[in-house]
């Protein structure tokens, strides 16, 4: 096996094709050695790794065997999976996000729980548990598991914050569905021409005192910040104060005055529509932004997607810095959401537009997201 190993280590940047190697690879699974996909793995990126970027070879046949090991059922296979993305020349924690993703969209949790006995980073441990718990496991329920995270060890971890169960404003979350062939998702945007209805533009606009910080800015758009980090995006994040509470009904009229960049030119002769939308569909918004990704990217991922589209709704909605999940969902439910879109030139009206205004419960303060990215 080292020899063939080293063989194919050898080759692979000579290669015009690397379907021969998928086809080793998938050929020794099905006979039951899923150990010669991990060790090919830490070969290459042992040999390779450091320089992947320039090497596509390498970034084909690793992904490939990453996917067969974590997607494939058993839990031999499991157990292979996971010394591959523990080791010392794999280790990463971008991997490790990945790795939990497609570990929990195939595997049941107890066949997960070797990951926390055995050798894995905390990394992939943490991720693993709220990649079930988006899955709707109970992991305090399951030995193995619910020792770990139940444990306050770990409550410094960025994904400590987040609770161990889905809460109302999560839901269901619809998540990708991974096969060793790749991955499919459903988004819940899509142009932002086509959001909600025709706008109805009436009732009182008071003054208004714009007053987003950097900081705000940064909180409001966390979901969508891979979009403009590692694609095309571009975010638009700001916070507004009234001099009075808001009327029912003046949002479609507040909204176009506010001299926002995404909606420069909306009215009259340029399409605009808003709606209403339930605190919930925000938030499914901002996860599907969050955990998949934009146009040239894959996202953060399930259990960090979850965390920045928490982020984003916390600060969306003027919540305080320290408060709690359960203190979040209960001011976004109080507060109210609208969805909206134009057919302005800021939007890219391809797939990826994304608007989101919410109005604090005392109706004196308004937060608007907006996003868009294309390929």
């Amino acid at each position: 096996m080292a020899d063939r190993i080293q063989e194919i280590v050898r080759n692979l940047p000579e290669l015009k094709s690397v379907t021969d190697v998928w086809n080793v690879l998938d050929s020794r699974l099905a006979s039951g050695d899923a150990a010669f996909a991990a060790d090919l793995g830490i070969a290459l990126a042992r040999a390779y790794g450091s320089d992947s970027r320039r090497v596509w070879q390498y970034r084909s046949v690793f992904d490939h065997l990453l996917r067969l090991l974590t997607t494939t059922p058993g839990s031999g296979i499991v157990a292979q999976a996971l010394r591959l993305v523990s080791s010392a020349e794999v280790g990463d924690r971008k991997l490790d996000r990945y790795a939990a993703s497609l570990l929990a969209s195939s595997h049941p949790a107890e066949e997960l729980a070797v990951a926390f006995s055995g050798k894995a980073s905390e990394e992939l441990r943490a991720c693993l548990v709220h990649e079930l718990v988006l899955r709707g496991v109970g992991v305090t329920e399951i030995p193995g598991i619910a020792q770990w995270a139940t444990s306050p060890h770990w409550r410094h971890h960025p994904l400590g914050w987040l609770p161990l169960a889905l809460s109302d404003v999560e839901g269901q979350p619809a998540l990708p569905s991974y096969s060793v062939h790749g991955s499919s998702f459903s988004m819940p945007y899509g142009p932002s021409a086509g959001h909600g209805v025709g706008v109805v533009t009436g009732g009182h606009v008071p003054p208004v005192e714009e007053t987003t910080t950097e900081t705000t800015a940064a909180g409001i758009g966390a979901a969508v910040a891979n979009w403009a980090e590692e694609s095309n995006g571009r975010i638009e994040a700001r916070v507004f104060e009234l001099a009075e509470p808001l009327e029912e009904g003046s949002v479609p009229s507040l909204l176009p005055a506010l001299g926002l960049e995404c909606l420069k030119g909306a009215g009259k002769k340029t399409g605009f529509s808003i709606a209403v939308c339930p605190h919930d569909q925000a938030w499914r918004v901002l996860f599907a932004a969050a955990s998949t990704g934009g146009a040239y990217n894959s996202g953060a991922c399930g259990a960090y997607g979850r965390l920045a589209a928490w982020q984003s709704l916390a600060h969306l909605c003027g919540g305080a810095e320290d408060d709690s999940a359960e203190a979040v969902e209960a001011r976004a439910r109080a507060c109210t959401w609208y969805a909206f879109g134009a057919d302005t030139k800021w939007f890219q009206q391809v797939a990826w537009d994304i608007g989101l205004a919410a109005v604090s419960p005392e109706r004196r303060r308004l937060a608007v997201l907006a996003a868009t990215d294309t390929d």
